[in-house]
């Protein structure tokens, strides 16, 4: 797909770092699969992933996490 911030570059599958911040919680994502810029490195979020990562965020939040880094781990197919 072409970049919506550039205009230039096409995307091509990658991963990304996500942080999530909700009032002193902190939460960074590594390895996160996205479709990334190849010319100003711009990354797209699928919405199944979003999802994910916001999930994930929401226990975070709730067991009284301030700062953590994970490694984004995909789910296992069934």
């Amino acid at each position: 797909m072409k970049c919506v911030i550039c205009k230039i570059g096409e995307t091509q599958p990658g991963r990304t770092t996500v942080v999530l911040e909700r009032g002193n919680m902190t939460l960074l994502f590594k390895g996160v699969p996205a479709e990334v810029c190849q010319n100003c490195g711009e990354a797209y979020v699928d919405a199944s992933v979003s999802d994910r990562l916001l999930k994930d965020a929401e226990t975070a939040v709730r067991s009284g996490v301030e700062l953590e880094v994970r490694e984004f781990v995909p789910a296992v197919s069934r």
